[in-house]
């Protein structure tokens, strides 16, 4: 436990840390089949490196934490394991509540919420409502998420406030884009971490990751913990960030 301190404070201590690091966490149904248990056990694995990466995100000073937790896509998996994934949502929340608030981790969501399951949708609110005062860490949840469909909905909206008189659509620009879509007042991600080793980005901030670093590991999710996402740190302090022009 004491290296991992000591290495959290050498990471603060260097700098160039990610204002917001996002996360795809995959591999969990390949953790579980090489353990030749199912899907559902590998979901329940992963549930302990959320906690893992949350704690290394604070105890870093990481302020933004984005994790893509079910796809708009994810629907189309069998019935029982989509409804096993809303069950282990709603008992997540409820067995991290008193973690999340000792913390000092405020959580939101993001993505078409009103697709899941009553029960889950009604736990994650209470969550998201005791959670809004705290101030350490925010970590955004992507559920019912896809990035097509979020620039789509962004283009909606901007299309009515056209229509109502509320825009000039000579006024709308990347800034004004981006204040329509769903992580409005986030910054864009600086880093995103994909785990096992799948050289895709699913469809996952299409709008937001621009110019954010990669980082590929193939570390299957269930097995992603605090060192890991150390190492992911690391590896981005590193680098040198462009934004498209030439450092001289």
């Amino acid at each position: 436990m004491g290296s991992s301190v000591d290495r959290a404070r050498e990471l603060a201590a260097h700098g160039n840390l990610p204002r917001h690091v996002a996360i795809i966490m995959d591999g969990n149904g390949r953790w579980a089949r090489r353990r030749h248990r199912p899907r559902v056990f590998g979901h329940r694995a992963g549930m302990r490196s959320v906690r893992a990466v949350m704690e290394a995100a604070g105890d870093l000073g990481v302020p933004c934490l984005t994790l893509f937790a079910f796809s708009k896509e994810n629907w189309k998996r069998p019935r029982a394991e989509v409804e096993a994934l809303m069950g282990l949502l709603g008992r997540y929340i409820e067995s991290e509540r008193e973690e999340l608030m000792a913390r000092r981790i405020r959580v939101q969501a993001i993505g078409d919420l009103d697709e899941l399951a009553g029960a889950a949708r009604d736990q994650l609110d209470r969550l998201i409502d005791d959670t809004r005062e705290n101030d350490r860490l925010l970590v955004t949840l992507a559920l019912s998420y896809g990035g097509r469909a979020e620039i789509v909905d962004a283009a909606r909206r901007i299309a009515r406030a056209v229509r109502e008189g509320k825009l000039d659509p000579e006024e709308l620009d990347e800034a004004r884009f981006a204040s329509y879509l769903s992580t409005a007042g986030l910054p864009d991600p600086d880093l995103l971490i994909r785990t096992s080793g799948e050289m895709r980005i699913s469809n996952f901030l299409l709008w937001q990751i621009a110019y954010t670093e990669l980082y590929v590991t193939d570390i299957l999710w269930p097995d992603f913990g605090r060192e890991a996402f150390f190492d992911a740190i690391a590896a981005y302090q590193e680098r040198e960030r462009r934004f498209g022009a030439v450092l001289v």
